[in-house]
């Protein structure tokens, strides 16, 4: 049986602090793939769990469509704290270059334990807003596959990597961890 393709799915880009520039590989997929969706914050330069979970709570709630989320740094920090809170609607989780939660102080708020749909964690050895050990450790918890890439750095656009095949890849395996997971109850 063939996969559905994206276009089956809502893809929310979710960016981590001060959003992602044009060179970001979010903001490249989503020239990319036009129906991918951002998940815009009011104030990207102070983020805060609970109003960045709310504003993705609002756009995931505007479509019935299974949604795979794409969150970079703050962003899958976010979406792990709103998949505690409901994980209605969510169909997998790429999280990439997650943000230390104890440089923002929001450790205890998230889960402690594994999310309630497939996750692909990818890491880097040198990443200035989490180490490779504590990333390992946060993927584990949350029942995440947990990727380490080498030296990229915080996986930005500093890390030079165009429109990162790799990790559309890796988006492409979340879809299909997606179908095999067989219907969700939270889509009943």
């Amino acid at each position: 049986m063939a996969l559905p393709p994206f276009s089956d799915y809502r893809v929310l880009l979710m960016p981590g602090l001060y959003n992602s520039g044009p060179e970001h590989w979010q903001s490249r997929w989503q020239r990319l793939y036009p129906g991918f969706e951002r998940v815009v914050q009011d104030d990207w330069d102070n983020p805060q769990l609970p109003a960045w979970s709310a504003r993705f709570d609002e756009l995931r709630a505007r479509d019935s469509r299974p949604i795979l989320v794409a969150a970079h740094s703050f962003g899958c920090l976010t979406a792990a704290y709103s998949l505690a809170r409901d994980p209605r609607g969510v169909a997998g989780v790429l999280m990439v270059a997650p943000a230390d939660p104890d440089k923002f102080g929001v450790a205890a708020a998230l889960p402690q334990g594994p999310l309630p749909c497939p996750t692909i964690m990818i890491s880097s050895t040198n990443d200035p807003w989490m180490s490779a050990d504590n990333a390992a450790l946060w993927g584990g918890r949350w029942g995440a596959e947990v990727v380490n890439i080498g030296a990229f750095g915080h996986i930005n656009a500093e890390s030079g990597l165009g429109d990162w095949l790799f990790g559309q890849s890796r988006l492409k395996q979340l879809l299909e961890l997606a179908q095999s997971a067989g219907p969700q109850a939270q889509f009943a």
